[in-house]
């Protein structure tokens, strides 16, 4: 089943779909994946944080004026390709579930703040993401591990280039 999370590393890295997809949790102690969890935790506790929904685990969720934003906490703007798509991945299913929402895209340590709407773009791209993750899932071995500008920082470093 695809999540947020694979639609996340899919616009990383292909290969770290693959590794999510068979359990292998990336480095847990990895400085920058702590301080990630840490600033989602710490950050706008007065909102409904952490909903989940079948697959989906929606990072905070309110309404104004009638109407219902959700939001997707990152670390930084450094990966915003994959944070926009994650969250285009929730507004999408919940579309599917009937619910007409909005996103906003949120990097407290920033003070930065992006509304998203799910376009039709969007739709296609992340239909072709996801059939592109279910030919990954399904491969016996992982896409060849390809050197790009995410790697040093990466939890999954010592597979790829141990």
């Amino acid at each position: 089943m695809i999540t947020g999370t694979l639609i996340w590393y899919y616009y990383i890295c292909p290969r770290e779909v693959w590794l999510m997809s068979r359990q292998l949790t990336p480095w847990e102690e990895n400085p920058f994946i702590e301080l990630g969890r840490l600033i989602s935790q710490e950050s706008y506790e007065r909102d409904t944080k952490e909903v989940q929904i079948e697959n989906i685990v929606i990072d905070i969720v309110k309404t104004q004026d009638e109407e219902v934003i959700i939001g997707e906490v990152k670390k930084s703007s450094r990966f915003i390709k994959s944070a926009t798509m994650q969250l285009a991945f929730y507004l999408l299913k919940l579309k599917e579930y009937g619910i007409n929402a909005k996103g906003i895209l949120l990097f407290p340590k920033e003070k930065r703040r992006i509304p998203l709407s799910l376009t039709k773009e969007m739709e296609e791209k992340l239909n072709l993401a996801i059939d592109r993750i279910n030919q990954i899932i399904k491969s016996e071995t992982p896409p060849p591990a390809t050197k790009n500008r995410f790697c040093a920082k990466c939890g999954y470093r010592e597979f790829c280039w141990a």
